[in-house]
Formats: C-alpha cells, structure tokens, sequence
C-alpha cells in the first residue's frame, strides 16, 4: 500500500499519541488530504544518512487548534509498524509503497510484563521523570508504551520497534533496566548519603 510520509527525528510505536505542529506548507497539505479521506501517514524517523526503513503509521485522532496563517496543531496515534518497500517523490511530500509488519514471534507472558513494569518504574523514579499516566494491561503487550517514555536513545527505540516479537521487546527493555538500575540505584544512596551529611538518620 502507499502512503505519505513524514519523516521525524523520533522513533513513534504503536497505540501511542503524539502532538505534532504542522507549519510547512508541504505537510499541511498531507494533512489535509489525510483527514478528508480518513487515511492514515506514515512517521518514520529521519537520520543523517536517510531514512530508516521500519516506521509507524499514524491516524489523526483530532485537529487541537488551527492558527490563522494555516499552521495547526493535531494529536494523532500510532497504529501498525511497516517497512518502506520503494520510495515516491513525485509529490511536494514524500510516499512509500510499504509493507505492514505484524508480530510473528511469541506474546510475553503475563510476569514478564509485570516484571518488566516494575522495571521501569523504578528506572523512572531514580531518573526523577515526571512519569505520564498510563494505562496498562498485563494482558496486552506493554513494550511499546514503556519505550516511548523511556529516556533511551533513539538506536534502540528504533531497534525495539523492529523486533517482530512482544517477549523479545519485552526481554530486551527488562534488560535495558537491569543494565542501568545498579548505577542509579548507588546514585541514590549516595544522595540520601549527602543530604545527611554522612549520618545515618
């Protein structure tokens, strides 16, 4: 299937919003386009040597606000990854013909995800993050939510969007945590360790 393009520096998965601000004229016509005819784009991130091949479609959820020279605000969310087959520049945006890639691998089991969960919450914690609401079932893959607010380098947001299994995403990210939690974890008693002045309390 064909779709348009727009690429980002940012790695989108699916089943998460994003806020874009639409000022080019380009894109504003892609937009447009899109919400007459109910159709989806695709976001797929940009980098320095091109473009990367695995992104994610986005579907317009609703238009936030209209600026009177033409500029608008929208919040979409992602739907289904995809790989670029063949690249299309005939129009002022650019279009793919691509491929939709569903999961082929095994679902990661229910403690899995909570462990994986847990993980992350206190990742974000030691980080200090301001962690966004969500709404998780450990029913249904939670990866995709948990990479997008993770402060991780966009190399491996993009790898996890790749992978065509929800336990390897899962395994992966719980890895990613283990790797990083004794650092923060010692970074924290050293500060409860300083705010006392050395004196246990």
């Amino acid at each position: 299937m064909k779709i348009p393009l727009f690429p980002l520096d940012l790695v989108l998965f699916p089943g998460v919003p994003l806020t874009l601000h639409i000022f080019e004229q380009r894109y504003r016509e892609m937009i447009a386009e899109c919400i007459a005819s109910s159709a989806p784009f695709g976001i797929v991130r940009a980098q320095r040597d091109g473009l990367t091949v695995v992104g994610c479609t986005a579907r317009i959820v609703r238009v936030l606000h209209k600026y009177p020279d033409g500029r608008s605000d929208i919040l979409t969310q992602g739907v289904d990854r995809f790989e670029i087959e063949q690249l299309d520049d005939s129009r002022s945006f650019l279009q793919a013909e691509v491929d939709l890639l569903p999961d082929t691998g095994e679902a990661a089991d229910r403690s899995a995800r909570e462990q994986c969960v847990a993980l992350h919450f206190e990742t974000m914690h030691l980080l200090g993050s301001g962690e966004p609401l969500m709404s998780l079932s450990f029913d249904a893959p939670v990866a995709y939510l948990l990479a997008a607010s993770i402060p991780a380098d966009l190399n491996f947001q993009q790898a996890l969007l790749a992978m065509r299994s929800d336990q390897e995403r899962t395994e992966t990210l719980s890895s990613h945590y283990r790797a990083i939690l004794p650092k923060l974890r010692s970074g924290a008693k050293a500060s409860e360790r300083a705010a006392t002045n050395g004196h246990v309390m």
